[in-house]
């Protein structure tokens, strides 16, 4: 589904990186707490050794991010266990769910679901661009049946952010 031709190249989100780190600090501070602990009171045995590497695999998988990519006319998100695409040319559904963790759901005409963190979009504007311009040929397709309100608001959000963004590293607010 992704275009691999040359000079179609995919935009992808530049906080992955540190996101992740920030994961692997995580699942490492505990794994070695949780060993450190268990040492000091003298009951660390080898089968408590490798519960206490399964569970801080665990928090590494809950905590590692979907590392998002995007390209003309598809959207990915890649997990630690799986990965999603929808095809943002033909999507009939684009939705916003919660206020302090939000999300944005889309789907496609081939039945695919993606769930994406608004906040990847707001730090990736090249992200937000191949999602807009995905959801602006999905609605002048007339696939996109719901949703073309969240876009707006959203790029209301955005081009807020950026503008603000501009005006504090120029000094003039």
């Amino acid at each position: 589904m992704e275009d691999t031709r040359p000079g179609c190249r995919a935009a992808g989100d530049r906080t992955w990186r540190g996101s992740a780190r920030l994961a692997v600090c995580c699942a490492a501070g505990f794994g070695g707490l949780t060993f450190l602990v268990d040492w000091d009171a003298g009951t660390l045995t080898p089968a408590r050794a490798v519960l206490w590497v399964a569970l801080s695999a665990g928090v590494l998988a809950v905590l590692v991010p979907a590392r998002v990519t995007a390209g003309p006319g598809w959207l990915t998100a890649r997990g630690p266990l799986r990965r999603r695409t929808v095809r943002t040319d033909s999507l009939v559904y684009l939705g916003r769910y919660g206020d302090v963790s939000g999300h944005l759901v889309l789907r496609d005409t081939a039945g695919n679901r993606l769930e994406v963190d608004p906040h990847v979009l707001h730090a990736n504007p090249l992200l937000w661009h191949e999602l807009d311009t995905g959801v602006r040929r999905s609605l002048d397709r007339g696939t996109l049946r719901r949703g073309g309100e969240v876009l707006a608001r959203l790029g209301h959000e955005i081009d807020d952010a950026t503008a603000l963004a501009v005006l504090r590293a120029s000094g003039l607010t």
